[in-house]
């Protein structure tokens, strides 16, 4: 079996340039994480806030934190001073929460809306035309302390890539379609957060620019 050095490294080699790699290290050890960082790797993703405040004081400070999953707004305070960037503000009361910390703590937050583009009803994420509309209406400007960096999105879980490939364009269209109608500041709205392990080079060829891989860096979870 391969080991993480050799994985990322071999994962690295075959993503274009302008696509990085988050490593979704959420269950794995902090040993794990170390050999990752040792083979250069710096961006590492966790779903959990408790998970990710118990980790963050044993890596280096060079690491960036990117919270990847489902998070409640109790938790916003707690992860607020460690993370980078925050993919996965699905809601407006969320993003309304985020400001709000992120102003309490004297930060200006980087976020990534998430969009709602699979079949699964358990996946959160605004619906493309509901964040059209909102962007369209200016409900994205009243937030200062809250920039606005790309979209991230889910795809259905399914071997049919056709239904994968589709739901991965559209959301690229909509970026596209954000940028073109100047509804975020092109010079930081930049970014596309899709592709896991079983779907990440669809997710490149319709546009990601961050893909979150976990399984085939890590090998499978430790519960």
């Amino acid at each position: 079996m391969a080991s993480i050095s050799e994985n990322i490294i071999k994962i690295n080699s075959e993503l274009p340039s302008g696509v990085n790699l988050v490593a979704v290290s959420k269950y794995h050890p902090i040993e794990q994480l170390k050999e990752a960082y040792a083979t250069g790797q710096r961006l590492f993703g966790e779903s959990h806030a408790q998970e990710l405040v118990v980790k963050a004081p044993q890596m280096p400070n060079d690491v960036k934190w990117h919270f990847i999953g489902h998070l409640q707004r109790n938790k916003v305070r707690q992860i607020m001073p460690i993370v980078s960037l925050i993919h996965s503000v699905d809601s407006i009361r969320l993003l309304d929460t985020i400001d709000k910390e992120a102003k309490r703590i004297g930060r200006i937050i980087d976020i990534l809306l998430q969009l709602h583009v699979a079949q699964e009803e358990a996946k959160s994420g605004f619906t493309i035309e509901e964040l059209l509309s909102l962007a369209r209406n200016g409900e994205f400007c009243k937030y200062e302390n809250v920039r606005f960096c790309g979209l991230m999105a889910m795809a259905t879980f399914t071997d049919d890539q056709s239904i994968v490939t589709a739901e991965f364009a559209s959301v690229g269209a909509t970026f596209r379609t954000l940028r073109e109608e100047k509804l975020f500041p092109l010079e930081t709205f930049k970014e596309i957060s899709m592709g896991m392990s079983d779907d990440w080079p669809i997710a490149v060829a319709e546009g990601a620019t961050l893909v979150r891989i976990g399984t085939d860096i890590f090998g499978p979870r430790q519960y």
